[in-house]
């Protein structure tokens, strides 16, 4: 995908979960309150978290990162040792549910109720932690861990040391971030691909690769478990392409290019495979050391794939009659994503699981499309954001719950759930309203919670693992300093510590 189409798109979801408080957090902020700015400005959200209008700059040259004529890289990535961190207590679980509730003894995580993981000395049942972005008072980004049932962030950079994007190793004990990275208009430094064990000891810390060694500068879309090693986007320029990986053996990492084009990778179950898309091709799938391998029947327009941890089926965005919407200040045309799954090995056809909406309104319409798609791991649910617009009769669209129109006072966006049949992965029974206003929904391992971020908090709320329905009141990480980041996408979605 274009980026600056990936950054139009976030833009109409960014607006919808930033929140209407006095002061901003970033330029989405400002329009929210303050309305469209001037022709020719843009709004910018100072140091001092107020809204300035400032001339728009010019626009950035297209994505480079469309298909050369060239072979697929044939290097054979490292796949590198196992996961060399301190391994949990007792055997994987596959997400059973047993009885020990928090505080007590287990010998495995499948002994604990929902939410929780065995862990520590002596073994005990504690709740997972989910790890995220934020942006602290001072305006710096911070990878953050917190438990999901307790209010407290820890940030995994010292002092000011910029970190985002954490991602957790398969055992649950180790997790990895871009740590001391700059990423503004006018200067990009990728920082260093950083890893800890948890609990966290201060000053261990491992540095897997850096700008240098990744060949980028930025690591966008990584990817860890559940794989020994980790993935990423490359990002070079206007150019974000390609996928490199690197192994997670403290004794010597090694990076290698995967692919020399795509992006938005994704690991299958065996954690040696991955699902990513080409602008123009659609799906493609390949192994470490393989040749990529076009995913038949995805669609050109396919991208943003997921696997579940136990079948060989995708969740993907696709736009197949290449329908776009122009919001009112935007340039850049935002696709009308509807969402679907596809069996991988099966050969079969696209099931669609959430399709976009329309609805009559005055002078217009008010319909919606689908992003920021996920699985329940055990691949019988899905969840997804549905982003609502005005789209007059004449003129640009404009984002329900923001600009002045027939659906201001309406929730801009919204997460739904829906199941899935494991079998044939088609979407079964009607899609469940979760929650008003968040974005970026994510599934703990055992499929009974789902975080998401609102108002730059994070939310984690239980759901009946059969009805889909909300259980209880969403637990509310106040921001203690931190406004959880949500402008760069899946790249912000909150990540659970696996069990």
């Amino acid at each position: 995908m274009d980026k600056r189409v990936v950054g139009a798109l976030c833009c109409a979801l960014w607006v919808l979960s930033s929140g209407c408080a006095d002061e901003c957090v970033d330029q989405f902020d400002c329009r929210a309150d303050n309305g469209q700015p001037a022709e020719g400005q843009e709004w910018v959200c100072t140091a001092d978290n107020e809204c300035e209008q400032r001339p728009i700059p010019a626009p950035p040259e297209p994505d480079a990162g469309e298909p050369d004529a060239g072979e697929p890289d044939a290097g054979v990535p490292d796949a590198g040792e196992p996961d060399a961190g301190v391994p949990d207590a007792g055997p994987a679980d596959g997400g059973g549910q047993g009885t020990a509730g928090k505080g007590e003894s287990c010998a495995a995580s499948a002994d604990c109720i929902a939410g929780l993981r065995c862990e520590g000395t002596p073994l005990t049942c504690q709740a997972q932690h989910v790890a995220v972005t934020g942006r602290d008072d001072a305006g710096v980004s911070k990878a953050l861990v917190m438990r999901y049932d307790t209010p407290g962030m820890t940030a995994l950079s010292d002092g000011d040391t910029d970190s985002r994007y954490p991602r957790w190793a398969p055992s649950g004990t180790r997790v990895s971030f871009a740590q001391g990275a700059v990423d503004t208009s006018a200067e990009k430094v990728a920082g260093d691909l950083t890893v800890r064990d948890v609990p966290l000891v201060q000053g261990q810390a491992l540095v897997l690769a850096d700008g240098g060694s990744g060949n980028t500068e930025s690591f966008r879309s990584m990817e860890w478990e559940p794989s020994s090693s980790i993935a990423w986007v490359r990002q070079n320029g206007s150019s974000r392409s390609g996928i490199s990986v690197v192994s997670t053996d403290p004794a010597g990492s090694v990076v290698s290019q995967a692919t020399t084009t795509g992006a938005f990778p994704d690991w299958a179950p065996d954690g040696t495979t991955f699902v990513y898309n080409v602008t123009g091709e659609g799906l493609l799938t390949s192994s470490l050391g393989a040749s990529p391998t076009p995913l038949a029947n995805s669609g050109a327009t396919a991208e943003q794939a997921h696997y579940n941890h136990v079948n060989s089926q995708l969740l993907f965005l696709s736009n197949p009659n290449n329908e776009m919407v122009t919001f009112a200040g935007d340039a850049i045309p935002v696709p009308l994503f509807r969402l679907y799954s596809l069996n991988v090995t099966g050969g079969g056809q696209p099931q669609l699981i959430a399709d976009v909406s329309t609805e009559t309104s005055t002078d217009g319409t008010i319909d919606s499309f689908i992003a920021s798609p996920i699985w329940a791991p055990d691949g019988t649910w899905s969840a997804y954001v549905r982003a609502y617009y005005f789209k007059p009769t004449t003129g640009d669209a404009v984002l329900c719950g923001g600009a002045v129109s027939p659906c201001q006072t309406r929730p801009g966006n919204a997460i739904f759930l829906r199941t899935i049949n494991p079998q044939d992965g088609t979407g079964t029974g009607t899609e469940v309203r979760l929650a008003d206003d968040g974005t970026l929904p994510s599934f703990s391992p055992d499929g009974r919670f789902v975080a998401f971020i609102k108002a730059g908090q994070l939310n984690v709320q239980q759901i009946d693992p059969v009805t889909g329905a909300p259980v209880n009141a969403a637990i509310v990480h106040p921001r203690a300093g931190y406004t959880l980041q949500t402008g760069d996408s899946d790249d912000h979605r909150p990540r659970w510590q696996p069990r």
